[in-house]
């Protein structure tokens, strides 16, 4: 290569990290996971046109998000060892077919069993776990000193699903019906994905750069380490459970909260909306500062911040008050899961990314999972949410201890201490 042709000093190389093919494919990646996270929203807004056609109880109509969230958190370890094998292009397109082959078998479903079996195993298992998970290990692979934002852009698709998708599916719902609507969500699904995936073929340099002699996490200037890389795992694993069993508390019963102190459940779901919205902001604010300060010691000040918002849900019950903390609890949640990618991505090998960060994803599932359970059994029990805010708080302030935890022996990194690879 000439002197002329040479890329300027201490700018990535074209199609490298950070380069603007990275942006770019972080564009497309974004667009995939919020198409492909239809299957997370759908089932919620389906689920009393389902309750009626097939003549069954509420609970029983609300088995298919639960068996989605089951096969979404499992998928999405096994999408994550596929991506780290063969690229993120298997998953996607292998994703993309069960997806809508998914949408397509609900829609002939004659009992709930049959739409049960579609939507936990098609549509949560094999599809949406294939836009999500993978999504964010990959975009984690193309950047390096961006790397916070990117993945916080990344981890945004699922809540765009969220906004996106309800609305479209009410209004299909409404106007052709359940079955209709699914059809041509399979439809629009296997027509947008198979293309788009296809912009994504180029593999991660990362996953050909070389990896450090040691992976161990050390602290700066310590003589021996701190911790194994199983160590690391399984406490951010543990801290995934904890964060997401305090997020359950608002995101899955505000809208009850709302209906028994008389607000009504409109003001509620107008609440969890705000909510959302504030958590895509929340994500691109944290992505932004971890790039600065790095990983670890944001994940320290999003924890506080969202143990902060959870406790003013205790003095603050009033319908003004509720929205301005809805708010406040969003901007703070929001930034706390990407963190865990952002770690994942400094202290393991690259070619392990996709099962990693799959495992800790699947955790912060499994806190949704158990939070939302723990605080309806702590309402039962107590006839009160003043309990079940403080389980969450508790659980929160043992996400914190881990985060403190971990600064202390990992010490502050940030992004720009690591070095470009090189892809030649």
């Amino acid at each position: 290569m000439t002197t002329a042709s040479r890329a300027p000093e201490g700018a990535p190389p074209d199609g490298g990290p950070d380069s603007a093919y990275a942006w770019y494919r972080l564009a497309m990646s974004l667009l995939v996971s919020m198409i492909g996270g239809v299957g997370l929203w759908s089932v919620v807004v389906t689920l009393p046109a389902v309750e009626a056609e097939f003549q069954v109880a509420r609970a029983d109509a609300s088995l298919p998000y639960t068996l989605t969230m089951i096969g979404f958190a499992v998928g999405g370890i096994a999408m994550g060892r596929l991506a780290d094998r063969f690229g993120i292009l298997v998953p996607l397109r292998g994703g993309t077919v069960a997806l809508a082959l998914g949408y397509a078998l609900s829609s002939q479903a004659t009992s709930l069993w049959q739409f049960i079996a579609a939507q936990g195993l098609l549509i949560g298992l094999l599809g949406s776990s294939s836009t999500f998970g993978p999504i964010i290990s990959d975009v984690s692979l193309w950047f390096v000193r961006r790397r916070g934002i990117a993945v916080a852009i990344g981890a945004s698709g699922s809540y765009l699903a969220g906004t996106v998708w309800p609305p479209i599916v009410q209004a299909m719902i409404d106007n052709w019906g359940w079955r209709d609507a699914h059809m041509v969500i399979a439809v629009f699904c296997f027509v947008t994905l198979l293309p788009l995936s296809a912009t994504l073929r180029r593999r991660a340099p990362a996953t050909l750069a070389s990896v450090p002699p040691s992976a161990t996490p050390r602290r700066r200037g310590a003589g021996r380490p701190p911790m194994s890389l199983a160590t690391l795992q399984t406490l951010l694993m543990l801290a995934g459970v904890a964060c997401c069993v305090a997020m359950a508390m608002p995101q899955v019963h505000i809208v009850a909260y709302c209906a028994d102190l008389g607000y009504g459940t409109a003001r509620g779901a107008e609440m969890l909306s705000l909510m959302l919205g504030a958590g895509i902001v929340s994500r691109l604010s944290f992505g932004w500062i971890a790039d600065r300060i790095g990983p670890m010691p944001t994940l320290l000040l999003a924890s506080f911040l969202q143990a902060l918002s959870l406790l003013l849900f205790l003095p603050f019950d009033g319908i003004g008050s509720l929205y301005v903390v809805s708010a406040l609890f969003g901007l703070s949640q929001g930034g706390i899961v990407p963190t865990y990618a952002l770690i994942i991505r400094q202290y393991f090998p690259p070619a392990q990314a996709g099962a990693r960060v799959g495992l800790v994803l699947s955790a912060t599932l499994l806190g949704m999972a158990l939070g939302g359970w723990m605080s309806g059994a702590l309402y039962d029990l107590t006839l009160s949410y003043q309990a079940a805010f403080l389980n969450g708080l508790a659980w929160n302030l043992v996400n914190l201890a881990i985060a403190v935890f971990l600064l202390l022996q990992l010490g502050w990194r940030r992004p720009a201490d690591e070095a470009i690879p090189n892809p030649a």
